[in-house]
């Protein structure tokens, strides 16, 4: 026979395990975890269940829902600079070796001497040269591998983690639920285009060719017997503010029905996501969380959210207060 204290043990066994597998179910059957329940949340959830609902006057079909990010300061961290920038900064001090002249030459020198005053002087000019100078010379498949190994081993200066590492969870988990309902999700992305491929797939589930961005011109040659594409120093394609949407156009052919974005860069592909006729979600992550990650809007060098944030309650677009709106920042 049980004594009082075994049945009352037992009691509580049953009522906590029962607690446990209720507690399992709710996070198993909440799609945004990490999301607070805000507004945000709830405006994700809706325009979802409306234009996946069928007989729903919003009903979008499976082919034509397109969902496109913006990846710099939407789905990973932008600051202190952009990821990019900082691989261009590497590959400069990695090369400086066999260009001797470098040490005498801007925009090399600034690099050389983590002078970042006179390298933001220098401006556009200056950062293009270097982006053509470390990012041509070689075959795409070089080029890969460059990259594959430099996002395996930098890390970023103030988390001193991976940037990879660096990934919102409430992103990760928004582009999970999408393509769980059918959406197919892209990224568009001032970044290189070539730059971002090699990794897209393995952090974001976004294989490279569901990846517009930012290109130099290649050039089909036989090397050693063997076809090969070579990078040249010459811009190809923009694919930051209005190049957006033509770089959408190009390389998807569908107009999308969500976009997800965080700056200026991002205002016009918002726009020809919302504003065509159709049902269409527009969203701006708004870095507010200091503490976490980092608070910027208006003033700053990388990731300026200013034209867009004032155009977000014109076009009712959805604003993510990261401080408010966010359960956790980064993946655990």
């Amino acid at each position: 026979m049980f004594t009082t204290y075994q049945l009352a043990r037992t009691l509580a066994l049953g009522i906590a395990t029962t607690l446990l597998f209720v507690v399992h179910a709710w996070a198993q059957n909440d799609p945004l975890p990490s999301w607070n329940d805000t507004a945000p949340k709830a405006a994700i959830v809706a325009f979802v269940e409306k234009v996946t609902k069928e007989g729903s006057t919003d009903f979008v079909a499976e082919p034509e829902r397109i969902a496109v990010f913006d990846n710099d300061g939407t789905l990973w961290t932008e600051h202190p600079m952009y990821t990019q920038l900082a691989f261009v900064l590497d590959r400069v001090k990695a090369e400086a070796a066999s260009h001797p002249e470098w040490k005498d030459t801007q925009p090399f020198k600034a690099v050389l001497e983590s002078d970042m005053k006179t390298l933001a002087a220098l401006g556009e000019k200056g950062l293009v040269e270097l982006l053509m100078t470390t990012h041509s010379g070689m075959t795409a498949q070089e080029f890969q591998t460059i990259v594959t190994d430099w996002i395996a081993t930098a890390r970023d200066p103030r988390f001193k983690k991976p940037y990879t590492d660096l990934v919102y969870q409430p992103m990760l988990e928004l582009l999970a639920y999408l393509r769980a309902n059918g959406f197919k999700t892209f990224i568009v992305s001032g970044g290189g285009i070539e730059f971002m491929r090699p990794w897209t797939d393995k952090v974001y589930g976004i294989p490279p060719e569901q990846v517009v961005g930012s290109s130099i011109k290649t050039q089909f040659e036989m090397k050693d017997g063997a076809p090969t594409l070579m990078r040249l120093p010459q811009v190809n394609f923009i694919d930051d503010k209005a190049g957006k949407p033509v770089g959408i156009n190009e390389h998807i052919g569908r107009r999308p029905i969500a976009a997800f974005g965080n700056s200026d860069g991002d205002l016009e592909m918002l726009q020809w996501t919302t504003l065509g006729g159709k049902p269409g979600f527009g969203l701006i992550v708004h870095h507010t969380d200091a503490e976490r990650e980092y608070a910027y809007d208006r003033n700053t060098d990388f990731g300026r959210l200013d034209k867009a944030l004032d155009a977000a309650s014109v076009n009712q677009w959805t604003v993510v207060d990261m401080k408010a709106d966010w359960k956790q920042i980064f993946p655990d």
